[in-house]
């Protein structure tokens, strides 16, 4: 083996062009405070979506640089890159962001080479990273003993988290969520001495809103606590409300939101806090909810490899009505659906391949409110043939030839994305009682008017491209015919011009591509008739021109509005 050969000037280069990423991220993160007490909510969403674009700008980047200073025959001698991998260990070994730097790599290599190259030799499949050291760590979390004196404590966690914008009225907000303290917890945890708040030291932004986050505890319990503070313009900072339910905190960290700004010294160790406060949350979906969505996406395929190879779980179609445009399968016990993309789609669908995929991608940079769930794409995924239930495998090799192939005993699927698994809202109100039925398609409508709000117009909003997420809330999730808000043409249907107009086959009007009819929607959405009745008593202003011409209005006068993650308590204003 030659001594020559670069193996740690490439592992230095890679690191480089992570601590680069890094800091261009913190950048974007730190700028979070001074947006928020500005108030500068148009460019809170740009930053958002540009923190998002810069890991696969930074990869280009790290990539060209390689190419211009690596000897071709040596960056792509793949049997050498065991000696990168080793150098590359030894230079993060002592970093505390040493698990996203492992993740960096992986992305590095990938965009070197054929994903045929993919092995634990070559990149970091599995982690090689230690525990957590806790004994190493700068504490991040401020400690409240509140003593009996639950508002002395609260009043202290509002001046230890002030901001340059005065507070609107302290003294108000504190007797409110002195009220909501003591009806959420039991009446003997505010009397116990060992009582403690531990909140994060930084404040989690997004959207319109900043966040303290942390939890109530006492020797033997704990409870989550989120405390969200809104910047009401020209008047100051107010304490909205306190939020102890799990379940609740849950949705705040929902994978159908956008992502957190926060700073973060030690990743790994926060979200380890996250994770003892909402156990429930994978980790995947907890490094995802602050940012660092790549790592998440690692995290999730070691947790689909790892699954896979301790159960006896195969890979079915998912329930519902088959999609004109997706195949979709599932893998039972894996809270997780896998989109392929048809290679022919339904005559009445005027997309093309590459349509829906930039449709897909711009749902990973816009403002999901709650109302979309999250992606991840992949390339080359390699299963074995017998994790396929035998019918489920032979859909998808019909529809997908050029995507899904059997390669000996292992299963290719060259191109897919994954979202989260949920009950389509179609199945949902057949099996329903009539109580779920009315708060479903309350729900349901609700998503679309926050979609509205967040400039998401979804297209095909038929009910079996929504599903209802395991605390029962709507979420869209087939991105095939989304667009801008503002870049559709809501119309009325013009009057008949003879008596015969009504008959015809064809309308009597020109009808261009981005033209919408909200008087059509009735009949469109609903074939159940009680159902329409229901949804028209709910939501009926869904089918007039005007109301959506009012919201594309706000939104062309740089209105943003507001939807929040959590019910508000004691609000006039409520969840939009």
């Amino acid at each position: 083996m030659s001594p020559l050969w670069p193996s740690k000037t490439i592992a230095a280069l890679i690191l480089e062009g992570f601590d680069d990423y890094r800091e261009r991220f913190r950048q974007i993160t730190n700028g979070a405070r001074l947006r928020f007490e500005q108030a500068q909510w148009q460019e809170i969403q740009q930053a958002a979506a540009a923190r998002i674009a810069l890991y696969e700008q930074c990869v280009g980047e790290v990539n060209q640089r390689l190419t211009q200073q690596i000897v071709t025959e040596q960056l792509l001698a793949v049997e050498q890159w065991p000696l990168v991998k080793s150098a590359y260990i030894s230079l993060i070994d002592l970093r505390y962001d040493d698990e996203l730097a492992e993740t960096w790599y992986n992305s590095i290599f990938c965009s070197l080479f054929s994903h045929d190259q993919i092995n634990d030799g070559c990149m970091f499949i599995h982690t090689t990273r230690p525990a957590l050291r806790p004994n190493e760590r700068v504490p991040q979390t401020r400690q409240y003993a509140p003593q009996g004196d639950i508002e002395q404590a609260l009043r202290q966690v509002f001046e230890d988290y002030r901001f340059e914008v005065g507070y609107e009225d302290v003294e108000r907000d504190l007797t409110r969520l002195l009220a909501q303290f003591n009806q959420s917890l039991p009446d003997w945890v505010c009397k116990d001495p060992e009582l403690h708040i531990e909140l994060y030291e930084s404040r989690l932004y997004r959207n319109k809103g900043a966040y303290l986050v942390g939890r109530i505890y006492t020797r033997d319990e704990q409870w989550p606590l989120v405390i969200p503070l809104l910047h009401r313009e020209g008047r100051g900072i107010q304490v909205d409300t306190l939020i102890t339910d799990e379940a609740e905190v849950s949705i705040i960290f929902s994978f159908t939101r956008s992502y957190f700004m926060v700073r973060v010294s030690y990743p790994a160790e926060f979200v380890s806090f996250l994770k003892r406060i909402l156990p429930g949350k994978h980790i995947a979906e907890l490094y995802t909810s602050i940012g660092f969505y790549k790592h998440g996406k690692s995290e999730f395929y070691r947790a689909l490899i790892n699954h896979l190879a301790n159960t006896d779980d195969k890979f079915t179609m998912a329930p519902g009505v088959r999609g004109m445009v997706m195949s979709v399968f599932t893998l039972a016990g894996f809270n997780t659906v896998f989109k392929v993309i048809k290679d022919r789609f339904s005559p009445s669908k005027m997309v093309d391949r590459n349509t829906v995929i930039e449709k897909y991608r711009l749902v990973k940079s816009v403002d999901r409110v709650g109302r979309m769930a999250d992606t991840q794409e992949f390339a080359d995924f390699r299963f074995p043939l017998n994790k396929f239930d035998p019918e489920c495998l032979a859909e998808l090799l019909e529809v997908a030839p050029s995507t899904v192939v059997v390669e000996g005993d292992t299963v290719l699927v060259r191109h897919c994305w994954t979202e989260r698994r949920m009950t389509p809202l179609n199945l949902y109100v057949e099996s329903g009682s009539a109580a779920q039925v009315r708060e479903a398609l309350d729900d349901y409508g609700l998503a679309i008017k926050q979609l509205a709000a967040a400039n998401i117009f979804p297209g095909d909003m038929l009910l079996k491209n929504f599903g209802v997420t395991r605390h029962g809330r709507v979420v869209f999730y087939d991105y095939d015919e989304i667009c801008f808000l503002t870049e559709v043409n809501f119309r009325r249907i013009p009057p008949p011009r003879y008596p015969e107009d009504e008959m015809a086959s064809e309308p009597w009007y020109s009808v261009a591509p981005l033209d919408v009819f909200p008087e059509e929607f009735p009949p469109f959405l609903f074939a159940d008739s009680q159902q329409r009745r229901l949804f028209s008593e709910l939501h009926g202003e869904l089918y007039d021109a005007d109301y959506w011409k009012s919201l594309q209005q706000a939104i062309l006068d740089g209105k943003v509005i507001d939807v929040f993650p959590y019910r508000r308590r004691d609000q006039a204003d409520q969840e939009y």
